[in-house]
């Protein structure tokens, strides 16, 4: 790999306009408590599209409403989340940049208070809802957990339907890009990790029961995909607990080959989230970057890889792409530091055909020129 940061990425045939990507950050901004995209939404992806990212992903969209991490998390489960969705998806495109959406369901960390308000669980009685898992061993939480429910088939086949027609519905807003939220502790996450998952029918036990469940949400979301455009997938390449049985890198490799095989077109490599005792590594720039450059390298399918965590300057994300890490930069905390990253990037690395908007233009030709524009 020889890209830089601004060279374009086709995947199949969508051709992102460069290698900057927002990754999916939880805004906890729904107001009605019905899943559906603000004000706060348009204005927070819109502004990231403006600020020139080649890729602009939602937060984490519940694929049911029970999926929701919170009552004020983003929804993608009926015609009115997609109808509200729509202008968004159209407004991130005009601006050169993909839009794209995480579709996601919250398993045992469902149902609880937003962090500002201390992510505490919510009572049934009290706006909260009924909690499902792989297995019945809730998130452990300081105080007294709520309840949670081992799932049945019937629940397993009714979360597949659940984001089979969360699919359709993110189609029909217009987004180009479809991510299945498979990382940090989530749904999807906790039937991989043995800590969670204590099944013994054919969704638990060997590797090839843990991960049918992903497996089968992305034969299905690839189905309802057009061929023409891509589907990604988060995982968290390790679970960061060496202490006990725990999901692992050599794991997420052999993974990788199981859903480039069902037609995954990019892993978005995270890490961690599965268990508060998770052993995380020193946090500093990068820190998270070799897992995404080891599935890139030792995954006998061909499919491209996205790197996160600690990437927050321009010659950072650059090396990331020149040096054969990853395909992608993806870029979270900075992005709400700096939503103009890639156009700031753009400028610092002097990477020639990116522009601002014209309605930014001026400030941009202020800089290069050392002078004070004109109105």
């Amino acid at each position: 790999m020889t890209a830089n940061l601004f060279a374009p990425l086709t995947l199949r045939d969508t051709t992102l306009s460069n290698r900057v990507m927002v990754s999916p950050m939880c805004q906890y901004s729904c107001e009605s408590r019905d899943g559906e995209a603000t004000d706060w939404h348009f204005v927070h992806l819109g502004s990231r599209a403006v600020g020139g990212a080649g890729v602009v992903m939602t937060e984490a969209a519940a694929v049911e409403p029970r999926g929701r991490i919170t009552p004020q998390d983003l929804g993608i489960w009926g015609a009115e989340h997609a109808d509200a969705l729509s202008p968004i998806a159209s407004f991130v495109r005009e601006q050169g940049s993909s839009p794209a959406i995480q579709l996601a369901h919250a398993g045992r960390k469902a149902s609880k208070r937003r962090p500002w308000e201390g992510s505490t669980p919510l009572d049934p009685d009290d706006s909260g809802w009924e909690v499902i898992a792989p297995s019945a061993a809730p998130w452990p939480y300081e105080g007294e957990a709520p309840p949670t429910r081992a799932m049945t088939q019937d629940d397993i086949e009714t979360v597949i339907d659940a984001f089979e027609t969360a699919a359709r519905n993110a189609l029909a807003a217009g987004f180009e890009i479809a991510e299945i939220h498979a990382a940090h502790g989530y749904l999807l996450h906790e039937f991989l990790s043995p800590v969670t998952n204590r099944r013994t029918d054919d969704y638990g036990g060997s590797f090839e029961n843990r991960s049918r469940l992903l497996r089968e949400v992305a034969t299905v979301v690839r189905s309802v995909w057009p061929d023409d455009r891509p589907v990604f997938v988060r995982i968290s390449a390790t679970d960061w607990l060496p202490d006990r049985d725990a999901w692992t890198l050599e794991e997420s490799i052999r993974l990788a080959d199981h859903l480039a095989a069902s037609g995954v077109d990019l892993i978005d490599v995270s890490g961690g989230g599965i268990h508060p005792d998770q052993q995380l590594p020193e946090t500093g720039p990068g820190y998270q970057t070799a897992y995404a450059e080891r599935i890139g390298e030792q995954t006998s399918e061909e499919i491209a890889v996205g790197a996160v965590g600690g990437i927050t300057t321009p010659e950072h994300a650059d090396a990331v792409v020149r040096t054969g890490q990853a395909d992608l930069a993806i870029v979270g905390r900075e992005h709400l530091r700096d939503p103009q990253f890639a156009l700031n990037a753009a400028s610092k690395l002097d990477a020639s055909g990116v522009t601002p908007p014209p309605q930014y233009r001026r400030g941009y030709l202020d800089l290069a020129s050392n002078t004070v524009g004109q109105r």
